[in-house]
């Protein structure tokens, strides 16, 4: 029988190679908060505080308000106002509730956020059941600070 030899080929597990491809350890790694997401467990329609880890990303820019854009639901920018309570924690304030009824943000929804940089979050919103609602939009106007109607995004069926 003729011998069979394998080579192994490839990054990481070979032993003996002399220098490593493994990752460094998270302890070194920078931090870099870009997505996360919050469970509505409370009254949807009020202040929603954000995790704290997102809150220290921003420190030291501290907005006064970010953008929200759903992310299937057109170009239209929802405008809300963030609050700092001094003690590491980040909240949405006036203006969610707008952006929480037009977009059926309800108690057991998961709301996934990812910041996009210059104060733009872009957000998805699961139902209690882990399915995303999709949306999409027929207004015309994105401007959002001309109006206080609430124009719902379309939920198809």
């Amino acid at each position: 029988m003729a011998s069979t030899s394998r080579t192994r080929t490839g990054r990481g597990r070979g032993r003996g190679s002399g220098s490593s491809s493994l990752p460094p350890p998270p302890s070194t790694l920078p931090l870099i908060i870009e997505e996360f997401f919050i469970v509505v467990y409370e009254d949807p329609l009020v202040k929603k505080a954000l995790p704290k880890k997102f809150a220290d990303y921003l420190d030291g820019q501290e907005p006064a308000k970010v953008y929200l854009r759903a992310a299937d639901c057109g170009p239209r920018l929802w405008t809300v106002e963030v609050l700092f309570d001094g003690q590491g924690r980040m909240y949405l304030d006036k203006g969610w509730e707008k952006f929480a009824i037009a977009h059926g943000v309800d108690f057991g929804c998961y709301v996934h956020f990812k910041y996009e940089g210059d104060d733009v979050l872009t957000v998805k919103v699961f139902d209690g059941t882990m399915c995303r609602r999709y949306y999409y939009s027929d207004d015309e106007d994105t401007d959002d600070e001309s109006d206080d109607d609430v124009k719902p995004c379309i939920h198809p069926l």
